[in-house]
């Protein structure tokens, strides 16, 4: 059998491509290149039973070709002697340590996104596989797991959930800690059901007196509270779920470059009802970095769904939801005549006249801070039966 058939320069210039490859060397080593670019050594040999098996042993070009074709030679040997590899295997990077070996050191995803991504597996996928050896781990025991997900009808997080764990199954590829990325072999689009998708749902400003009445009947209940905020900032759910006290200047709450959509700070102008909220929220603050804490860990956020879960029990399911809010917002500004610019800065959208995007953010801000004083000052006579037009 022919041995010692690759070079330095082959491995180096390997491009992936659409699948997985398979770069021979001789006598059962191979450099295994897949889609995402991860180059792998590996070697096939049958144990004793004659069963086809796969010896892992490290990353390209972490290990070079001589060092590869010096493991095949010792794991030869090994084979050779009898003895059988599969008992002799080292202990084996257990899941829960590679979510967050692998996750914690990405540089490349704001804060909040990695967070969220450590999260959705800890919860989700650790408590039953986080103490297997990630190279255990088959495209059936995550499925069991992804599919309780889809069955309680998170549709959209089973997606994200599937994907946060494909990341990690190619960073332990590519370490040698795995040869397969069992979370790639499942087709989200197949695996998983699908919801209709709906426009966010909002009253129509007709409706807004009734809905604000029955939310005051809630007093200072913090989902209640975070719902006002959003009614007088028109941000969205998970900027107001992550705002912090350190974006807070005055009466100007800067929401900061790479959270959520945006890709530069934006600046909310506060009205002295969201400047009340926070000052009900800072009397009531265990020291946390977060305005609207968890009420039951003062290192994270409120929860998601808790103005959700508050419209619902309140009569309004699926009739209004916080990010209703802009919508609500936006039609009452327009009708209100201000100035379309400004309407569509405070929502953080970007016009698309790339002159008019060009502005600097302050130049509506003044405009801005008015708009949703008034505003602001709308609801509360509409709250109190007397709001006009």
């Amino acid at each position: 059998m022919p041995t010692n058939k690759l070079s330095d320069h082959q491995c180096r210039s390997a491009k992936p491509g659409p699948s997985a490859r398979k770069m021979f060397d001789g006598q059962g080593l191979y450099l295994f290149v897949s889609p995402t670019g991860a180059k792998v050594w590996r070697m096939a040999y049958r144990d004793d039973a004659g069963s086809q098996q796969t010896k892992v042993f490290g990353a390209y070009p972490t290990l070079t070709l001589a060092d590869a074709r010096e493991e095949r030679e010792k794991f030869k040997r090994l084979l050779l002697k009898g003895e059988n590899p599969k008992a002799k295997k080292r202990n084996s990077k257990l899941f829960a340590d590679a979510v967050r070996e692998h996750w914690e050191g990405r540089r490349d995803v704001t804060d909040g996104y990695r967070g969220n991504a450590i999260r959705g597996i800890e919860m989700h996928l650790v408590p039953k596989l986080g103490q297997r050896g990630i190279d255990t781990i088959t495209k059936d025991d995550l499925l069991e797991h992804l599919n309780v997900m889809d069955a309680a009808g998170k549709t959209v997080y089973v997606r994200k959930v599937r994907m946060w764990a494909s990341a990690v199954f190619e960073w332990a590829k590519a370490q040698g800690h795995c040869s397969d990325n069992p979370a790639d072999l499942i087709n989200p689009k197949k695996a998983f059901s699908r919801k209709k998708v709906r426009p966010h749902a909002a009253l129509k400003l007709g409706e807004v007196p009734a809905f604000l009445q029955r939310l005051t009947m809630e007093g200072d209940l913090q989902s209640a509270l975070a719902c006002w905020m959003l009614a007088y900032t028109w941000v969205r759910t998970g900027e107001m779920r992550l705002m912090r006290w350190e974006e807070i200047d005055d009466d100007l709450w800067c929401i900061p470059e790479g959270k959520m959509k945006r890709q530069k700070d934006h600046l909310v102008p506060l009205s002295t009802q969201a400047l009340a909220i926070l000052e009900k929220m800072k009397q009531r603050s265990r020291g946390s970095p977060y305005v609207f804490e968890s009420p039951n860990r003062a290192d994270r956020p409120l929860s998601e769904n808790a103005v959700l879960y508050l419209l619902a029990r309140i009569g309004y399911e699926g009739a209004m939801t916080g990010h209703g809010w802009r919508s609500i917002g936006s039609t009452w500004a327009n009708e209100h005549g201000y100035n379309p610019d400004a309407i569509e800065r405070q929502l953080a959208h970007t016009p698309e006249d790339k002159v008019r995007s060009a502005y600097n953010r302050a130049e509506y801000l003044a405009v801005r801070r008015k708009m949703l004083q008034d505003w602001s000052d709308w609801l509360d006579k509409a709250n109190a039966g007397v709001a006009q037009g």
